[in-house]
């Protein structure tokens, strides 16, 4: 396991002990990419609000979570997509979703996992040209790059195939090197990603303890 892989391993687990130090730490590493990937379904005005109540869902059940720093990045990721999807309903619009998974029959990225992305991604002029991709695409970069999930735990967390996922965030990629050549102000937003790590077995740790107390927003 990676160090950074590790730390937030850890303070996963000392949290779900009650440990509200170690809470923090996990919404200080975690919320800025979750934060990115909310604004690819609902827009920057309602991506704070949207995020919030992902927060409060997490610090609910987070007792329920088993696993590692994949699983939670994961578990944490589907949690915000299912309230940025009921915060679209209630609006009453619904996500500009691109196309079926059977439609993405291109060559799929060569790497299986994607590697951190740097913050200022999650915040900067590149999550708004991410905005501008077809949202299958939006979201695979999002997920892969971003918030740093592999294929098969960001195709868990959209209910597709894993290759599905790997051809939509090639081909999202590839569209945004363009969108970026197009954009001055955007130039050198690839250059920044780090080079993708390899797959990786997980080693699976669970834990199952009552929080001492509920934890409100405040406490991030």
């Amino acid at each position: 396991m990676l160090g950074d892989d590790a730390e937030l391993t850890a303070a996963v687990l000392a949290a779900q002990n009650g440990d509200e130090t170690a809470f923090r730490t996990v919404y200080r590493t975690v919320h800025p990419r979750l934060l990115g990937y909310v604004r690819t379904l609902v827009g920057d005005p309602d991506s704070e609000d949207v995020a919030s109540e992902a927060w409060l869902q997490i610090a609910r059940d987070l007792e329920r979570f088993s696993g590692d720093a994949d699983r939670f990045r994961g578990w944490a990721a589907r949690i915000a997509r299912n309230r940025a999807l009921d915060h679209i309903r209630m609006r009453g619009r619904r996500p500009a979703i691109g196309g079926d998974e059977t439609e993405l029959t291109g060559k799929p990225a060569d790497s299986d996992t994607a590697g951190e992305a740097i913050e200022a991604l999650a915040t900067g002029r590149t999550l708004s040209l991410i905005a501008r991709l077809p949202q299958d695409q939006a979201e695979a970069v999002v997920l892969r790059v971003v918030v740093g999930l592999d294929a098969k735990t960001a195709a868990d967390t959209l209910g597709k195939r894993a290759g599905a996922v790997r051809t939509a965030a090639h081909r999202g990629l590839k569209r945004l090197a363009e969108l970026i050549d197009e954009d001055p102000e955007s130039a050198g937003g690839l250059d920044a990603l780090p080079a993708p790590r390899e797959p990786r077995d997980r080693a699976v740790t669970s834990a199952s303890v009552t929080h001492t107390r509920p934890r409100t927003q405040k406490d991030m």
